[in-house]
């Protein structure tokens, strides 16, 4: 029969061993992800030719770097860090030119010379997407409430810095959006309808 250990119900234990194998693991992962991503924006930012997409590779950057120093403040104490997770609020309209067009098919790099804003931009969404990722499946594996805020706290500002890179990509034309049709899309839209409290369920 399977018991918990003493350790595990020991009030007394100092807060920078709470933590659980799981959760050890995917910190540690989501740690080193965001080092490579920040050292990505370092490595990049020099090859960067817009003015707006440097502008907000400097932006993001800083709020990176704050939220790894943050994170890894929890993960190493159990304690609250110096402050608590800021919100990323990108400076950007939200629209989004619908359709595709033709153009030339995407493939990879054959010459570092190639590198452009497009392929920059490119690595900074999928730096987001690899982070809202990592720290959500971290945060469900989380059982230092500390820990579990922080990271649950900065999914939304890896889906904002994602978003906002897709909006930059999407107005120069390198993500494009495809649409339904307007009759497919009515019919998905009209797929479901409001629910009924079930009448074995309390008020």
């Amino acid at each position: 029969m399977f018991t918990q250990s003493s350790q595990s119900q020991d009030n007394s234990m100092p807060l920078s061993m709470n933590h659980g194998a799981h959760e050890l693991m995917d910190v540690h992962e989501v740690l080193s992800t965001m080092i490579g991503g920040l050292n990505q924006y370092v490595l990049l930012r020099d090859k960067v030719e817009d003015n707006e997409l440097l502008t907000i590779l400097d932006r993001q950057y800083a709020f990176m770097l704050d939220e790894y120093n943050i994170t890894m403040e929890a993960y190493k104490t159990g304690h609250d860090p110096k402050h608590p997770t800021r919100s990323y609020n990108m400076q950007t309209g939200n629209d989004t030119t619908y359709g595709i067009k033709p153009g030339q098919p995407k493939k990879p790099m054959q010459a570092a010379n190639e590198i452009d804003d497009a392929v920059i931009s490119g690595f900074m969404l999928a730096c987001h997407k690899a982070g809202a990722t990592g720290k959500t499946a971290a945060a469900l594996e989380s059982t230092n409430p500390v820990v579990r805020r922080v990271l649950q706290d900065s999914v939304p500002n890896c889906i904002e810095m994602a978003y906002e890179i897709a909006l930059y990509q999407n107005k120069k034309g390198y993500y494009q959006v495809p649409q339904f049709s307007q009759e497919d899309m009515n019919i998905m839209l009209n797929m479901y309808g409001q629910a009924q409290q079930a009448k074995n369920m309390p008020n």
